[in-house]
Formats: structure tokens, C-alpha cells, sequence
């Protein structure tokens, strides 16, 4: 520590003394309730510490998880707290986190997501258009080779990568469409093969 860090340490050791004698002085007819007192804020103050430091994990504990029953072909994604369903898909062996959208035509992979799955963006021709609640973006086809869903696959499939900044990948109807059913049952998207 430098000259200065000991400096204030010791100014604040010093202030703190002489508030904890004020304190102590005000109230030593009822000190042991004083003392409770203290234990109490300290413990509150604890409390908020541990709770902001753990939130991510209780977050996720509480948070329900989509799940895929690969036997009956069947996916049951949760709704989120935002009120939107989310769906983590394999696409080319890389986890992508999905939007369900069905108000998209298309899948589209954000330029960071396709990135992810390998494709080059170098080679990438921007010559579609898609519009968008933010107007009219320029997007480029690509062809991937697997979108997987636990057991379930998807083999040679067309999806845009978006040119400008995206915050998820959209899972538009081009893929939904797949499926033989999709309804909302239970605060929950259920997706039947």
C-alpha cells in the first residue's frame, strides 16, 4: 500500500472508533439490544450480498428448461420471463439459442451465431432482403448441413444470415413448418413431430 492507503485506513479506523464509542456511550443502558440490533442489519446486509452474488444461479434453478422427449417427437419449451420461447438447437454441432418467431419466414442466424456454426462470412453474398419491425435488412442464403433438436435432425437445410445487428437467431416458419403440430398449452410451446 502506498503512504496515502495508510493514511486513510488509519483516518477511518480513527472515525469509526469514535462513532462506535458515540454509540456505545448513547446507549449503554440498553447495550444487549443494541448489540441485537447490529447482528440484525449485519445479517440483512449479508442476505442482499449473498442473494445479488448467487442470482444467476437461482435464476436457472428456478427457470424451467425446454425438454425433448425424442421418443414421441416431442418438445415442450417453457415460456420465458420476457414472455417469449427460447430453443437451443444444434446447428452444425454448435448450441444456438433460438427466438421462436412465427412471425419470420425464415431461419436467420445472426453473423456471430453463423460464425459459431462455421460458416465463412467472408464468402457470404448479402443480396436478399428481409423486413423488419427496425426496416429493411440485407441477408445472405447459406445452406447448413445439420439443425439438430436432440434426437431429432434436420439434414441440408436453407437459412439466411443477417447482415446487421441481431440480439438472438430467429427460428422462423421455415422450419416450424416441419413440425405437425405447435400449439401453446400451459404457459408453454409444444412442438409434436
Amino acid at each position: 500500500m502506498e503512504d496515502l492507503d495508510y493514511g486513510r485506513l488509519i483516518y477511518l479506523g480513527l472515525l469509526l472508533c469514535a462513532v462506535g464509542s458515540w454509540v456505545f456511550v448513547q446507549n449503554r443502558q440498553s447495550l444487549s439490544t443494541t448489540v441485537q440490533q447490529i447482528a440484525v442489519w449485519a445479517f440483512i446486509f449479508l442476505g442482499v450480498i449473498a442473494g445479488y452474488g448467487l442470482w444467476g444461479d437461482i435464476r436457472n434453478t428456478l427457470q424451467p428448461r425446454q425438454s425433448v422427449l425424442s421418443e414421441v417427437g416431442q418438445v415442450t419449451v417453457p415460456r420465458s420471463t420476457d414472455g417469449h420461447y427460447y430453443l437451443t438447437l444444434m446447428v452444425n454441432g454448435a448450441p444456438i439459442e433460438f427466438l421462436v418467431d412465427t412471425g419470420a419466414s425464415d431461419v436467420v442466424l445472426s453473423t456471430q451465431d453463423a460464425r459459431r456454426a462455421g460458416i465463412d462470412l467472408d464468402k457470404l453474398t448479402y443480396f436478399g432482403r428481409a423486413n423488419t419491425a427496425n426496416g429493411q435488412v440485407r441477408t445472405a442464403p447459406v445452406w447448413i448441413d445439420e439443425l439438430a433438436l436432440g434426437a431429432i435432425r434436420d439434414h441440408d437445410l436453407r437459412v439466411s444470415v443477417n447482415e446487421g445487428d441481431m440480439d438472438k437467431s430467429l427460428l422462423g416458419m421455415a422450419y416450424l413448418q416441419r413440425w405437425s403440430r405447435i400449439e401453446i398449452r400451459n404457459g408453454a410451446l409444444v412442438l409434436t413431430r
